[in-house]
């Protein structure tokens, strides 16, 4: 499951760490060293999972197949009947709990966990102290997929169209029990939430996406900080703090108003001390698995503190000067497009958002104004100033492809050069999915530019009557240096 390395990097890591650990003066807090703990990915990163949509049968036997000192149980079943797994390491008096994928389509946390699961159970590899350290000190409890129906299906809720994270205390779903009920099994001292949100979070009023937020969720509507919560406020301290070091302003905070129907929220009501983890947008990561190799970085160093009970240190004006998150993103913004209607000159920027659809098992991306106007207070994940363009309306190739195979994605970007934005095709299925940089029709309907509120934007940019942008279905193609990129879409 995981790949070893050679034995004189072996050697090398060994002595790092002795080096690391013994050369800290007595009582001084130790500087975290995140080479370590990116090593660790590397050498443990699970190899068989590299994109985030995944169904259970696809990983169930990073579950079951364990080696070692791994305990598989099988805790219950789901609403259609699939089985629900509880993985314990370890035999240390405190106690541990982290699960996952309670929303479907939630994974970039349980495939760290995969990550985590093969570094528990290495050898010879450099790591024993640490991993001996965190099986003495621990035991941690892991439900890596609490709902497996809804990751199955990839959507956010379970098949009864219940949101497991605000069941807790209904539990009208047999998920919820199953997490509840090992919740009182195993009497948890700490307890880690993971989940994904929105890639348009941004850390505070600024252009940085929120990569990873956090939360020590309120057990109360005073919000206020008993011991219970004071401990998971310190071990997110320790996260940030790795955090800042591999992607500087990058960590958000949600607000803790309590939710008292929520899991996180109850569990830290119940007496765990209970930390939210949610991974969101990274740059250039849209199967998310820098912000994967994140997740375990700042896990495996949340455990080691834990462990070591070193996040005592942290003074809890660390974890509320965690900027607040924000929803400031677009994945494109383009600023400042010459617009003229009915007699009005005016400029608009223009924010686009693109929206998964599941399709025949794969999906396609649908780009969608989600904003015109005034946008100075969003960013984008992609910007471009429109200032001195024009925009163009697209025309539709007048001659018929017979099937999508005749349309390379060479020859869709001479197309493009020459102002056609889309193609008919005589021989596609409805919905058929391409890769292509252009709408492809069934029919030879006319194009429109889609720029209004709701709309599909396609349209071309142009400067002194040469086109210079395209901009279909939401992304954004510079003609005259074209990048590779894939472009998720259907025929029309």
């Amino acid at each position: 499951m995981y790949y070893k390395q050679n034995p004189l990097f072996s050697f090398l890591s060994i002595l790092v760490f002795s080096i690391f650990f013994s050369c800290q003066p007595a009582g001084e807090k130790e500087e975290i060293d995140v080479d370590i703990l990116e090593q660790a990915y590397e050498l443990f990163q699970e190899k068989s999972v590299n994109h985030r949509r995944f169904k259970q049968a696809d990983v169930l036997q990073l579950v079951t197949n364990r080696k070692g000192d791994f305990l598989v149980e099988e805790i219950g079943r789901s609403v259609e009947d699939k089985p629900i797994y509880q993985m314990t390491i370890g035999n240390g008096p405190t106690k541990v709990m982290l699960w996952s994928q309670m929303h479907g389509n939630e994974s970039t946390a349980t495939m760290a966990l995969f990550d985590l699961f093969n570094f528990l159970e290495g050898e010879g590899d450099g790591f024993e102290d640490l991993r001996n350290k965190l099986k003495e000190k621990l035991t941690l409890s892991f439900i890596p997929m609490v709902n497996p129906d809804g990751m199955d299906q990839w959507i956010r809720r379970n098949a009864l169209d219940i949101d497991l994270n605000r069941d807790a205390i209904k539990l009208a779903s047999p998920e919820a029990v199953i997490l509840k009920n090992a919740r009182d099994t195993f009497s948890p001292d700490f307890g880690f939430n993971l989940h994904d949100q929105q890639v348009y979070y941004t850390a505070g009023e600024s252009p940085t996406p929120a990569t990873i937020s956090v939360l020590a969720p309120a057990y109360n509507f005073e919000t206020e900080v008993n011991d219970v919560r004071k401990r998971a406020l310190q071990v997110i301290v320790g996260m940030n703090r790795v955090m800042q070091k591999v992607a500087p302003g990058h960590v958000g905070k949600y607000d803790d108003a309590f939710e008292p129907r929520a899991f996180g929220d109850n569990f830290q009501k119940w007496g765990t001390s209970t930390i939210l983890i949610e991974s969101g947008g990274y740059p250039n990561d849209p199967e998310k698995q820098v912000i994967r190799k994140f997740n375990f970085m700042i896990m495996l160093h949340a455990l080691q503190e834990i462990a070591d009970k070193s996040y005592t240190d942290y003074s809890l004006d660390e974890y509320y000067s965690i900027p607040d998150n924000a929803i400031r993103l677009m994945d494109l913004v383009i600023r400042n497009i010459p617009m003229e209607k009915e007699g009005h000159v005016f400029e608009i920027d223009l924010g686009i958002r693109r929206r998964e659809t599941d399709a025949h098992g794969s999906y396609f991306v649908n780009g969608v104004v989600d904003d015109l106007g005034d946008l100075s207070i969003f960013y984008g994940f992609e910007e471009l100033d429109a200032s001195g363009l024009e925009v163009v309306e697209g025309k539709v190739y007048p001659s018929l492809f017979k099937d999508l195979a005749e349309i390379s994605n060479q020859k869709a970007l001479e197309l493009l050069k020459e102002g056609f934005l889309a193609v008919s095709v005589k021989e596609s299925l409805d919905r058929e999915l391409h890769g292509l940089p252009l709408l492809v029709m069934k029919n030879n309907s006319a194009v429109s530019t889609g720029i209004r509120s709701g709309g599909t934007p396609n349209f071309f940019l142009a400067k002194n009557g040469e086109l210079r942008y395209a901009i279909v279905n939401g992304y954004l193609v510079d003609i005259l240096n074209p990048l590779s990129q894939k472009y998720m879409q259907r025929v029309l």
